[in-house]
């Protein structure tokens, strides 16, 4: 069994899309076979599901969790524990004899009140292109092409006129950059003045380059680059 526990300086972190790190343990037979920090990587909705999920972990431990986002967990057939409160290594002993026990979500709050901690039950902002281009993370330089989901690895970045389908096709020359993909890819997109991205995924830093630009951002896009296109128009 593999579980992610949210941390914040070796307690459990009471938001879990926000703490700074998770402690990924591995208990078989009653011991802890192996422990690993990870930093949180980003908090893109719909993207720690996957990331934990590709990673085995099967059980997830925090002080306080969004509904939807952990109906995002439930797709993945992760079990989700909140509510939980003390240091990391208390917790685990806890998980291995068994005596942990889920409480009172922790970013709970009173009616009125905002709470960064659950951006995965936010809806995305509505986009106003007026007349700027959708950007997409492609595999190839066409609209039959599919959306890669790594955006600073994608091959290609088509550039689409939502009104007419006419597009720009430009090859991504960071792809194999040994660091700095995302932030190099997002500059230069930023050149061409697209209104969104849609792409799998895009890491925080990059992210920020496109937010300074008036670039809003869509997640988790699959399908081709003229179906997404479409669907994206739908959606408004």
């Amino acid at each position: 069994m593999i579980i992610a526990i949210a941390n914040e300086q070796g307690f459990v972190s009471a938001h879990f899309g926000r703490c700074p790190a998770y402690t990924i343990v591995e208990i078989e037979e009653d011991q802890v076979r192996n422990r690993q920090e990870i930093p949180n990587p980003g908090h893109q909705p719909g993207f720690l599901p996957q990331y934990l999920s590709e990673k085995g972990v099967r059980v997830i431990v925090a002080g306080g969790m969004g509904p939807r986002a952990q109906h995002l967990f439930a797709q993945k057939n992760i079990e989700v524990v909140i509510g939980v409160q003390g240091p990391i290594d208390e917790v685990i002993q806890k998980l291995i004899t068994r005596q942990l026990e889920a409480g009172e979500d922790l970013c709970s709050h009173d009616a009125g009140h905002t709470h960064e901690c659950d951006e995965h039950d936010s809806e995305p902002a509505p986009v106003r292109l007026e007349g700027r281009r959708i950007c997409l993370s492609a595999s190839g330089p066409d609209l039959n092409a599919d959306v890669d989901p790594r955006f600073g690895r994608a091959p290609y970045f088509l550039f689409v006129d939502p009104e007419t389908m006419e597009f720009e096709s430009l090859e991504n020359p960071h792809q194999r950059a040994d660091q700095g993909a995302g932030i190099q890819a997002a500059e230069m997109i930023t050149q061409k003045n697209p209104g969104v991205l849609l792409t799998g995924h895009c890491g925080p830093n990059a992210e920020k380059v496109l937010q300074a630009a008036g670039i809003s951002t869509r997640y988790e896009i699959s399908g081709t680059v003229k179906d997404a296109v479409e669907q994206f128009k739908q959606e408004g």
